[in-house]
Protein backbone atom coordinates (compact mmCIF):
# COMPACT_ATOMS: atom_id res chain seq x y z
CA UNK A 1 0.00 0.00 0.00
CA UNK A 2 1.25 3.59 -1.17
CA UNK A 3 3.92 2.00 -3.48
CA UNK A 4 4.19 2.88 -6.68
CA UNK A 5 3.43 0.39 -9.21
CA UNK A 6 6.02 -1.22 -11.21
CA UNK A 7 6.40 -2.46 -14.95
CA UNK A 8 8.27 -5.59 -16.27
CA UNK A 9 11.05 -4.27 -19.16
CA UNK A 10 12.96 -6.66 -20.90
CA UNK A 11 16.60 -5.06 -20.89
CA UNK A 12 16.53 -3.49 -24.61
CA UNK A 13 13.17 -1.76 -23.79
CA UNK A 14 15.29 -0.04 -20.91
CA UNK A 15 18.70 0.18 -22.79
CA UNK A 16 16.35 2.12 -25.37
CA UNK A 17 14.35 4.13 -22.82
CA UNK A 18 17.89 5.64 -20.99
CA UNK A 19 19.15 6.79 -23.99
CA UNK A 20 16.69 8.48 -25.16
CA UNK A 21 15.96 10.22 -22.28
CA UNK A 22 19.03 12.92 -21.71
CA UNK A 23 17.60 14.44 -25.18
CA UNK A 24 13.98 14.54 -24.21
CA UNK A 25 15.50 16.41 -20.88
CA UNK A 26 17.08 18.71 -22.92
CA UNK A 27 14.82 19.23 -25.70
CA UNK A 28 11.50 19.03 -26.02
CA UNK A 29 9.82 15.70 -27.31
CA UNK A 30 5.97 15.59 -28.51
CA UNK A 31 5.14 12.32 -30.34
CA UNK A 32 7.26 11.61 -32.80
CA UNK A 33 8.77 15.27 -32.88
CA UNK A 34 11.46 16.29 -30.78
CA UNK A 35 12.48 20.28 -30.75
CA UNK A 36 15.97 21.44 -29.79
CA UNK A 37 15.55 24.60 -31.28
CA UNK A 38 18.50 27.38 -29.62
CA UNK A 39 20.34 24.69 -27.14
CA UNK A 40 23.73 25.44 -27.70
CA UNK A 41 24.19 22.31 -29.25
CA UNK A 42 27.50 21.34 -30.83
CA UNK A 43 26.39 18.40 -32.68
CA UNK A 44 22.92 16.08 -32.97
CA UNK A 45 21.98 13.90 -30.07
CA UNK A 46 21.01 10.73 -30.05
CA UNK A 47 16.97 10.43 -31.14
CA UNK A 48 14.54 8.15 -29.82
CA UNK A 49 13.75 5.57 -32.87
CA UNK A 50 10.54 6.77 -33.12
CA UNK A 51 11.53 10.60 -34.10
CA UNK A 52 9.23 11.69 -37.02
CA UNK A 53 10.40 15.44 -37.27
CA UNK A 54 13.74 16.61 -35.59
CA UNK A 55 13.94 20.42 -35.56
CA UNK A 56 17.63 21.58 -33.94
CA UNK A 57 17.39 25.30 -35.61
CA UNK A 58 20.08 28.25 -34.12
CA UNK A 59 22.88 26.14 -32.39
CA UNK A 60 26.39 25.15 -33.22
CA UNK A 61 26.78 22.01 -35.19
CA UNK A 62 29.80 22.12 -37.49
CA UNK A 63 29.41 18.41 -38.99
CA UNK A 64 26.87 16.28 -40.02
CA UNK A 65 28.05 12.28 -39.59
CA UNK A 66 26.58 8.87 -41.14
CA UNK A 67 25.61 7.95 -37.56
CA UNK A 68 23.60 10.73 -36.73
CA UNK A 69 20.48 9.55 -38.38
CA UNK A 70 21.56 5.85 -38.29
CA UNK A 71 18.34 3.62 -38.41
CA UNK A 72 15.83 6.06 -38.00
CA UNK A 73 13.74 4.68 -40.17
CA UNK A 74 10.43 7.02 -39.66
CA UNK A 75 12.12 10.22 -39.58
CA UNK A 76 10.40 12.66 -42.09
CA UNK A 77 11.49 16.13 -41.34
CA UNK A 78 15.32 17.42 -40.40
CA UNK A 79 15.65 21.09 -39.73
CA UNK A 80 18.83 22.04 -39.45
CA UNK A 81 18.40 26.29 -39.91
CA UNK A 82 20.83 28.43 -38.86
CA UNK A 83 23.68 26.08 -37.25
CA UNK A 84 27.90 26.13 -38.29
CA UNK A 85 27.68 23.06 -40.49
CA UNK A 86 30.59 22.83 -43.10
CA UNK A 87 30.41 19.74 -43.91
CA UNK A 88 27.62 16.50 -43.91
CA UNK A 89 28.89 12.84 -44.61
CA UNK A 90 27.57 11.63 -47.98
CA UNK A 91 25.68 8.87 -46.94
CA UNK A 92 24.01 10.99 -43.76
CA UNK A 93 20.56 10.95 -45.08
CA UNK A 94 20.53 8.02 -47.92
CA UNK A 95 19.37 5.02 -45.94
CA UNK A 96 16.50 7.25 -44.22
CA UNK A 97 13.42 5.62 -46.35
CA UNK A 98 10.61 7.82 -45.30
CA UNK A 99 12.74 11.43 -45.08
CA UNK A 100 10.31 13.98 -46.89
CA UNK A 101 11.63 17.11 -45.95
CA UNK A 102 15.66 18.70 -45.03
CA UNK A 103 16.09 22.17 -44.42
CA UNK A 104 20.02 22.96 -43.93
CA UNK A 105 19.57 26.37 -44.57
CA UNK A 106 21.99 29.06 -43.44
CA UNK A 107 25.24 26.87 -42.46
CA UNK A 108 27.97 26.64 -44.56
CA UNK A 109 28.10 24.24 -46.77
CA UNK A 110 29.51 23.28 -49.72
CA UNK A 111 28.40 20.45 -50.71
CA UNK A 112 24.85 19.00 -51.02
CA UNK A 113 24.81 15.29 -50.10
CA UNK A 114 22.80 12.41 -51.99
CA UNK A 115 19.50 12.05 -50.73
CA UNK A 116 16.70 9.48 -51.03
CA UNK A 117 14.20 9.50 -53.53
CA UNK A 118 11.30 9.75 -50.81
CA UNK A 119 12.28 13.60 -51.04
CA UNK A 120 9.09 16.32 -51.16
CA UNK A 121 11.33 19.71 -49.71
CA UNK A 122 15.01 20.70 -50.31
CA UNK A 123 16.10 24.11 -48.52
CA UNK A 124 19.62 24.45 -48.95
CA UNK A 125 19.58 28.25 -49.76
CA UNK A 126 21.84 30.50 -47.82
CA UNK A 127 25.14 28.56 -47.89
CA UNK A 128 28.29 27.73 -50.31
CA UNK A 129 27.23 25.17 -52.31
CA UNK A 130 29.16 26.02 -56.09
CA UNK A 131 28.99 24.63 -59.23
CA UNK A 132 30.03 21.06 -58.15
CA UNK A 133 28.17 20.84 -54.79
CA UNK A 134 25.56 19.39 -56.80
CA UNK A 135 25.60 15.47 -58.12
CA UNK A 136 24.80 15.07 -61.50
CA UNK A 137 21.04 14.69 -61.80
CA UNK A 138 20.85 14.82 -58.33
CA UNK A 139 17.16 15.46 -58.15
CA UNK A 140 15.91 13.01 -61.44
CA UNK A 141 14.36 10.54 -59.40
CA UNK A 142 12.39 12.29 -57.00
CA UNK A 143 8.96 11.89 -58.41
CA UNK A 144 7.42 13.67 -55.46
CA UNK A 145 9.39 16.60 -55.40
CA UNK A 146 8.04 20.03 -54.89
CA UNK A 147 9.76 22.56 -53.65
CA UNK A 148 13.64 23.19 -54.11
CA UNK A 149 15.36 26.19 -52.26
CA UNK A 150 18.65 26.95 -53.28
CA UNK A 151 18.72 31.10 -52.75
CA UNK A 152 22.37 32.67 -52.08
CA UNK A 153 24.66 30.15 -53.16
CA UNK A 154 27.53 30.00 -55.59
CA UNK A 155 25.70 27.78 -58.26
CA UNK A 156 26.02 28.58 -61.97
CA UNK A 157 23.77 26.20 -63.75
CA UNK A 158 20.18 25.35 -63.22
CA UNK A 159 20.16 21.59 -62.02
CA UNK A 160 18.96 19.65 -64.31
CA UNK A 161 16.58 17.53 -64.88
CA UNK A 162 14.45 18.52 -62.71
CA UNK A 163 11.43 16.17 -62.04
CA UNK A 164 7.48 16.91 -63.21
CA UNK A 165 6.24 17.24 -59.58
CA UNK A 166 8.24 20.35 -58.73
CA UNK A 167 6.18 23.16 -58.03
CA UNK A 168 8.37 25.76 -56.95
CA UNK A 169 12.41 26.48 -57.81
CA UNK A 170 13.48 29.11 -56.06
CA UNK A 171 17.73 29.75 -57.29
CA UNK A 172 17.69 33.69 -56.61
CA UNK A 173 21.22 35.55 -56.10
CA UNK A 174 23.25 32.79 -57.67
CA UNK A 175 25.68 32.74 -60.90
CA UNK A 176 23.51 31.23 -63.65
CA UNK A 177 24.27 32.80 -66.71
CA UNK A 178 22.89 30.88 -69.03
CA UNK A 179 19.66 28.56 -69.97
CA UNK A 180 18.95 26.34 -72.63
CA UNK A 181 15.71 25.34 -74.25
CA UNK A 182 15.15 21.91 -73.11
CA UNK A 183 16.17 23.02 -68.91
CA UNK A 184 12.13 22.69 -68.21
CA UNK A 185 10.58 22.04 -71.19
CA UNK A 186 11.01 18.79 -74.31
CA UNK A 187 11.79 20.15 -77.27
CA UNK A 188 10.76 16.64 -79.14
CA UNK A 189 7.21 17.20 -77.56
CA UNK A 190 5.49 20.23 -78.37
CA UNK A 191 2.65 19.10 -76.47
CA UNK A 192 4.46 18.45 -72.95
CA UNK A 193 3.03 21.24 -70.55
CA UNK A 194 4.36 21.06 -67.24
CA UNK A 195 2.29 22.20 -65.12
CA UNK A 196 2.80 22.08 -61.51
CA UNK A 197 6.48 24.28 -62.10
CA UNK A 198 4.62 27.73 -61.31
CA UNK A 199 6.86 29.34 -59.18
CA UNK A 200 10.86 30.06 -60.91
CA UNK A 201 12.83 32.45 -59.21
CA UNK A 202 16.12 33.47 -61.40
CA UNK A 203 16.12 37.41 -60.12
CA UNK A 204 19.61 38.17 -58.82
CA UNK A 205 21.51 36.38 -61.33
CA UNK A 206 24.01 37.67 -64.18
CA UNK A 207 21.33 35.63 -66.88
CA UNK A 208 18.82 37.59 -69.18
CA UNK A 209 15.84 35.03 -69.63
CA UNK A 210 15.32 37.37 -73.08
CA UNK A 211 17.49 35.66 -74.69
CA UNK A 212 15.89 32.20 -74.58
CA UNK A 213 11.98 32.80 -75.13
CA UNK A 214 11.33 28.93 -76.37
CA UNK A 215 12.20 27.61 -72.76
CA UNK A 216 9.53 28.46 -71.13
CA UNK A 217 6.75 27.50 -74.17
CA UNK A 218 5.79 24.62 -71.12
CA UNK A 219 5.49 26.37 -68.55
CA UNK A 220 2.59 27.96 -66.83
CA UNK A 221 4.11 31.13 -66.05
CA UNK A 222 7.55 32.84 -66.81
CA UNK A 223 10.36 32.54 -64.42
CA UNK A 224 11.13 36.29 -61.99
CA UNK A 225 14.08 37.51 -63.44
CA UNK A 226 15.84 40.09 -65.91
CA UNK A 227 14.14 40.49 -69.20
CA UNK A 228 16.39 43.32 -70.65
Amino acid sequence: EGLLPTTTQSPEEGKGEVEGMPTCLLCTCLGGSVYCDDQRLDSVPPLPKETTHFYARYNRITKIYKSDFANMGKLKRIDLTANMITSIDEKAFIGLPELEELVIRENHISQLPALPETMTLIDASHNNIGSNGIHSEAFKDMTGLQFLYMTDNNIDYIPVPLPDSLRSLHLQRNNIQMMHEDTFCNLKDFNYIRNALEDIRLDGNPINLSRTPQAYVCLPRIPIGTLV
